[in-house]
């Protein structure tokens, strides 16, 4: 009996924990979206409320109207999806390889790809300038996507190396000695395995690149260049005043590209999990 109290409160616990961590998460994004749809007059009140009394779409109006949002969103999603790709096609050859040969090279290069991620990014940025300068891809988005895929590479390949480390080397054995070619395996066993890890792979990469600002901060100079965490700091005046309700109406904006896509895929990221270890 006592055991069984001691279980149930340890759940409750759980549960507990669980709840609050959720409730932290979702704070700033509901303060976010209430902040997004109130006037200016209680934007200003001493006394804030979660639900505007008087809820307009005057801040998004403002915010369109003010700035070139269509646009600096378009540029985002194209550098953010290339980038996403390119890395992911990079990385999963380069995953499997690392992953199945181990020796001292492959040793070498997995900890210099956990390496990599602690350069903070003002150790490289003049280099980096200097290089895309020279290659005149300044102040374009295809400068801008090699800088993301480079960056986003290390940490998707390291991924993708523990995905296809969990994969039984034992169902490819078993393709081959029902005489599947080494191609077909991959194709037809390794490859549907490996799906979700990949689709996860990639939304990182698409997440880290939607919001990435330094470098496009840095590397684009034309208002026609710029990605949509750039044409964000445009809310603010020149004395680092916020203008509140257009800030948070854009930044709301900003964040439906993500939930949507996770929204779509995270189905197919467990429901693929285990497509490929069933013979047909």
């Amino acid at each position: 009996m006592t055991a069984l109290r001691t279980g149930r409160a340890g759940r409750a616990g759980q549960y507990a924990a669980l709840l609050g961590y959720l409730v932290f998460l979702a704070f700033p994004f509901l303060w976010l979206i209430s902040t997004a749809f109130k006037p200016p007059r209680e934007l200003g009140s001493l006394h804030p409320t979660w639900i505007p009394v008087n809820p307009t779409l005057a801040n998004f109006r403002q915010a369109f109207d003010e700035q070139p949002l269509l646009q600096a969103a378009g540029n985002s999603l194209v550098a953010a999806l290339t980038a996403a790709l390119i890395a992911v096609v990079i990385a999963t050859p380069m995953a499997y390889t690392m992953a199945r040969r181990r020796g001292r090279l492959t040793t070498a290069a997995t900890g210099w790809v956990v390496v990599s991620q602690a350069f903070p990014f003002v150790l490289v940025i003049i280099p980096l300038f200097l290089v895309l300068k020279n290659l005149q891809l300044i102040n374009t988005l295809s400068g801008l996507i090699m800088v993301y895929v480079v960056w986003s590479l290390p940490f998707a390949l390291w991924m993708l190396v523990g995905y296809v480390r969990a994969v039984p080397r034992e169902l490819e054995e078993a393709a081959a000695v029902d005489g599947a070619s080494r191609l077909r395996t991959l194709v037809s066993v390794t490859a549907p395995l490996l799906a979700p890890g990949i689709v996860a792979t990639a939304l990182f990469a698409f997440i880290t690149a939607w919001n990435e600002f330094f470098f496009a901060l840095v590397l684009l100079k034309t208002p026609e260049k710029q990605t949509l965490p750039v044409v964000l700091t445009h809310f603010l005046g020149a004395e680092g005043v916020a203008d509140l309700g257009p800030l948070a109406a854009v930044a709301f904006l900003a964040t439906i590209p993500s939930l949507v896509i996770f929204a779509i895929i995270q189905k197919r990221i467990t429901g693929g999990m285990l497509a490929g270890a069933v013979k047909s």
